[in-house]
C-alpha cells in the first residue's frame, strides 16, 4: 500500500462519501440485485419500519433546524458511545444529522471503513432504495470552526457541497483535514473505549458502490464480523 507515502492523497481517498459524480453506476447485475432486495425488504418490514422507510423516501421534506446543542446515544454492536452534537460547529451538518437521527436513518448501519488511527466511518444505509434517495441531497459546506481532534464526529465529503449521510468519527488528531474543509460537528462525550473496541479487521476493504447497490446483504455475506450501528436516539 501507498498510503505511507502520500498521506494527504489518501486521506482525501478514505474520507470520500460516494457523491453524484463519484459513484460508479451500478452494473445491470448490481441494478436488479438492488431491486429484488428492497422488494424482499419492503415485504418484510413490520410497519413501523415502513412507515420509517416512507419518511426517509423524501429528503427534501426532513429540514428542521437542530437545537443549539444535543446529545445522541449511538447503539452499537460493541456498546454505547454520547455523542454532543454542538451547531454552531457547522449549522448546515448539525441540522443534517439531526433530521436523520431524529426520522431513524441509523438503524442496522454498518461501521464500514475502519482504519486504525485515523477515523472510522459509516452513514450508507442498508437498505439500497435509501441510499439511491439520498446520495443526491447534498448540503452545503460549513466553514471549519473545530479541529479534527480525537473524539469528534465530521461528515464525509465528496468534493464541495457534496455532504450527504456519511460520516467519520476521528481516532486521532487529524488536524490536517481541517485545512481540507472537514467541519466537525460534535464530539464523543462517553464512550471512546468502545470505538477503540470495534473490529477494524476489513479496514476499508468492504466496497462502497456494492454497499450502495446490495445493501447490508452484500456486507453481512462478505464481511460477518463488522460492527454496526443499531441505532441513534437523541437523549
Amino acid at each position: 500500500m501507498r498510503y505511507f507515502f502520500l498521506p494527504s492523497l489518501v486521506l482525501t481517498f478514505f474520507l470520500l462519501a460516494c457523491s453524484p459524480t463519484e459513484k460508479p453506476a451500478p452494473t445491470v447485475t448490481d441494478a436488479a440485485q438492488q431491486k429484488d432486495s428492497a422488494a424482499a425488504q419492503n415485504a418484510s418490514a413490520p410497519k413501523a419500519d415502513a412507515d420509517t422507510t416512507a419518511k426517509l423516501l423524501k429528503p427534501s421534506d426532513l429540514n428542521e433546524t437542530a437545537p443549539d446543542s444535543f446529545v445522541v446515544k449511538m447503539a452499537t454492536t460493541k456498546g454505547d458511545i454520547r455523542i454532543e452534537i454542538t451547531r454552531d460547529w457547522s449549522p448546515f451538518g448539525a441540522d443534517r444529522f439531526y433530521n436523520l437521527v431524529r426520522n431513524g436513518f441509523f438503524s442496522d448501519i454498518a461501521l464500514f471503513r475502519m482504519v486504525k488511527g485515523f477515523v472510522v466511518q459509516f452513514g450508507i444505509h442498508g437498505k439500497p432504495i435509501l441510499s439511491e434517495v439520498w446520495r443526491e441531497a447534498t448540503i452545503q459546506d460549513d466553514p471549519v470552526k473545530m479541529s479534527n481532534k480525537r473524539g469528534t464526529l465530521t461528515f464525509a465529503t465528496g468534493g464541495p457541497n457534496t455532504r450527504t449521510t456519511q460520516l467519520f468519527i476521528n481516532l486521532a488528531d487529524n488536524e490536517r483535514l481541517d485545512g481540507m474543509g472537514f467541519s466537525p460537528i460534535g464530539k464523543i462525550i462517553e464512550g471512546m473505549e468502545i470505538l477503540d473496541a470495534l473490529n477494524f479487521e476489513y479496514a476499508e476493504s468492504p466496497h462502497q458502490g456494492r454497499i450502495q447497490s446490495q445493501g447490508n446483504a452484500y456486507l453481512k455475506q462478505s464481511f460477518p464480523r463488522l460492527d454496526y450501528i443499531e441505532s441513534i436516539t437523541i437523549e
